[in-house]
């Protein structure tokens, strides 16, 4: 979350009570003059949640975890210095928790899946992506992702084709369970999947707090804004039980182009959210769009695009059905 007492004014005391007292910054916004005095006040209820009052020209704000950053409290974070892109990034990932009232109803309702998948080895000779691995290092830059945001694997020791490519191991309950691998060369194919049926990529990666799952279909989408993915232009039976046994919000995001059009039906058919945001056209998937316009704006345009209205859908496919 954000440092909010990096932003406040260095002269400031603290109460017995908690609250942190400073000169206020909403003043001079309100139609008052410049407060002297001491009079606006914070008070940190936890580690994220806090509540701002000035005994001045009596303007509150406050910020609460799991919930989204309102007005008031928009206008006290950009009177303190908060950059719009960090206010925004905060409401994004506060709106990705559940406040704990949830989390435990959640929890109450979980239901386990009959789903199992056997264990599998990795390709001999796969090891950890090293700092010293440049030319596959830079490979994922280009795509917007840094190594460090998953557990990539390379086989530089094999032969072949195999020697130029990007291993991604694919996980359940703490356990291999297949993997991926992308060729660097681009040849065809560029990718080989391991993969079982009915496995969703990325489960095990989300946080209990979070109030959406966001699923797309290639991988690499999925790893650049920590969401899921099912590694084809189709839902099956067995990958939509597991995601609707995350209870969250799952929200589908198709590739832009006319294979996306079918994972839009299944998302359908399963009465999860969609998402089409009106990227360029440049843009055919979640990844390019991480690239174009970061992982914060890529995040608020799939949120702000959402629907689980069947009609609302539809228009926004054929729509994209004569883009592409």
């Amino acid at each position: 979350m954000i440092d909010i007492l990096s932003y406040l004014p260095a002269k400031r005391k603290q109460t017995s009570s908690g609250w942190i007292s400073f000169n206020a910054v909403c003043c001079t916004h309100n139609g008052e003059s410049q407060d002297k005095r001491g009079r606006g006040g914070i008070l940190f209820e936890n580690t994220s949640d806090w509540r701002y009052h000035c005994f001045n020209c009596n303007f509150n704000a406050s910020f609460t975890l799991g919930k989204g950053v309102n007005h008031k409290a928009r206008k006290l974070l950009s009177w303190i210095g908060v950059p719009k892109t960090d206010i925004d990034w905060l409401n994004l990932e506060s709106l990705r928790h559940k406040n704990l009232a949830d989390i435990a109803s959640d929890r109450n309702k979980q239901v386990v899946s009959n789903i199992k998948f056997k264990e599998v080895d990795l390709p001999d000779g796969a090891k950890l992506l090293e700092d010293t691995d440049t030319q596959y290092i830079d490979y994922l830059r280009q795509r917007g992702i840094t190594k460090d945001e998953y557990a990539f694997m390379i086989t530089p020791q094999d032969s072949g084709r195999n020697a130029n490519r990007i291993v991604v191991p694919y996980t359940n309950k703490n356990k291999i369970v297949g993997f991926t691998s992308r060729y660097l060369d681009n040849k065809t194919p560029k990718y080989i999947n391991e993969q079982q049926q009915g496995y969703v990529f990325g489960l095990d990666l989300q946080k209990e707090n979070w109030k959406y799952v966001i699923v797309t279909e290639g991988i690499f989408d999925a790893i650049s804004i920590s969401g899921c993915a099912v590694m084809h232009n189709k839902i099956n039976d067995q990958q939509a039980q597991q995601l609707k046994q995350q209870y969250k919000e799952v929200i589908v995001v198709p590739d832009q182009d006319k294979a996306g059009l079918k994972l839009i039906d299944d998302a359908i058919k399963y009465g999860f959210n969609v998402s089409i945001p009106e990227w360029q056209d440049d843009i055919k998937d979640v990844n390019d769009a991480v690239v174009k316009y970061g992982k914060v704006k890529t995040l608020l345009d799939i949120l702000q695009n959402r629907s689980q209205s069947s009609i609302k859908i539809k228009l926004a496919k054929k729509t994209l059905e004569r883009r592409v």
